[in-house]
């Protein structure tokens, strides 16, 4: 579908309400304290209108279809973080990655309210946002990632602001995205410094993905350009031997990858980095700082805690069961879940992974509903990543999980390290059937 400004204005224009209410029922500031009064039916609200949280929204009117569904959302329209590197050099449109999030919602049946969450009280099971309070029965929170600047700059907001506006992350949904575009379009030489995450963070194969589709556009236009990727882990992962063999091949003159660089200091204002890997300077960068869950895990104060009581910066969840381990009645999907095994750690924060959470919890809590046993399901994963413009070509990997005897869950990793065009072509196959799953209008 294409949305036009005029879409796009009159969707961030405030507070809409979708489901059996009328949107223009509703007025735009809302006077009373109670965003949404609760009626008898139980109620599901879900904080973060993503990936996981719309699928899961989507899914529970089929799993819980008496249940009143609540998607609190602050942005107006949806925008995929995954595909968005090809968006990058034009491989894709904002079409393809923007959607309404309205239309799913009246067809499927639930409400869904453009808002900011601004706290969560367990105790009396209520969440509040810029416009009023909510009442739930569950609680699910699909609020993806934040920055954590403070790692690099502790209490320092002004290194921390100037960061995130010359140096953008762009791994969040918001204007960054179309900062870093016309930083790629506008760079005409120099060096590039790309600062990775260290582990676990968003979507671990896509910093690499990045540096390819970049070279590849500065390689396609002549410009005297050279990447730096400063990565803290000792190898390329995951697809390791793909990717390798894409900067060896393909961007000889352009990459230059260095393991083991962990960060020492960062300083935005004279442009040098300092890491365990040795000193950088550079001409512009993509400092992509420390991920950790998002706001809404800390404000419900559901953040693990290490051995040594500090915050583990992931929200402590029953490994199979994916609610709190702190409060059953709250459910964290997608990329803030913490550790599921001492096997392997995280699952992949990706975007299918929070897809296939979203369905698995709407399961689990129609089973809860229907007052039926609740047993384990396991998700999987699949990413592909662009690794050339001309000829397009792609490398993939794949995860599959089982559940042990021990009850501990194992992960088996499946690199596609050959390029090839019907990985692209895979890839588009991928996106538009997660797509159709719960954006469909």
């Amino acid at each position: 579908m294409t949305l036009t400004r005029r879409d796009v204005m009159i969707g961030a224009a405030g507070l809409s309400i979708v489901g059996s209410v009328p949107a223009l029922a509703q007025p735009l500031i809302m006077t009373s304290p109670e965003l949404l009064a609760k009626g008898s039916k139980k109620r599901v609200v879900i904080a973060g209108g993503g990936w996981g949280g719309l699928t899961a929204a989507r899914h529970l009117r089929e799993t819980a279809p008496d249940a009143e569904v609540v998607v609190l959302e602050r942005n107006p329209i949806f925008w995929s973080c995954p595909m968005s590197n090809k968006w990058l050099i034009d491989i894709v449109d904002s079409d393809f990655l923007m959607h309404d999030m309205f239309g799913p919602a009246r067809k499927y049946g639930y409400h869904l309210i453009q808002t900011e969450v601004t706290a969560i009280d367990r105790d009396k099971k209520q969440v509040r946002t810029a416009h009023g309070s909510i009442e739930y029965d569950y609680l699910i929170l699909a609020g993806g990632i934040r920055y954590a600047y403070e790692a690099w700059f502790g209490n320092d907001r002004v290194a921390a602001d100037y960061t995130r506006k010359n140096f953008p992350t762009a791994y969040i949904p918001n204007a960054e995205h179309l900062a870093l575009k016309r930083k790629i379009r506008n760079f005409t030489g120099g060096t590039i410094v790309m600062t990775l995450p260290p582990p676990p963070h968003r979507c671990p194969p896509s910093p690499y993905e990045r540096a390819c589709i970049m070279a590849w556009w500065f390689k396609k236009n002549k410009i005297p350009a050279k990447i730096v990727i400063l990565d803290p882990k000792p190898n390329i992962a995951p697809i390791g031997m793909g990717f390798r063999q894409a900067f060896e091949e393909l961007y000889p003159d352009i990459i230059t990858h260095v393991p083991n660089a962990k960060i020492r200091e960062v300083d935005p204002f004279n442009k040098k980095i300092k890491t365990e890997a040795g000193d950088f300077t550079f001409n512009d960068a993509i400092l992509m700082s420390p991920h950790q869950a998002s706001d809404l895990v800390w404000m419900a104060d559901l953040i693990g805690k290490t051995p040594e009581d500090k915050p583990t910066g992931w929200a402590d969840i029953h490994p199979t069961m994916l609610h709190a381990k702190a409060d059953p009645d709250v459910y964290v999907i997608g990329d803030s879940m913490g550790a599921i095994s001492p096997l392997f750690g995280h699952y992949p924060k990706s975007g299918h992974v929070a897809n296939a959470m979203g369905r698995i919890v709407a399961q689990y809590i129609g089973l809860r509903l229907a007052d039926k046993e609740v047993k384990p399901i396991l998700p999987d994963n699949l990413c592909y990543m662009l690794v050339n413009g001309e000829p397009r070509e792609a490398i993939a990997v794949k995860f599959e999980y089982n559940l042990r005897q021990d009850g501990l869950i194992e992960q088996h990793q499946y690199d596609i390290d050959l390029r090839s065009a019907d990985l692209v072509e895979e890839d588009f196959v991928w996106a538009k059937g997660l797509y159709n799953d719960f954006l469909s209008a």
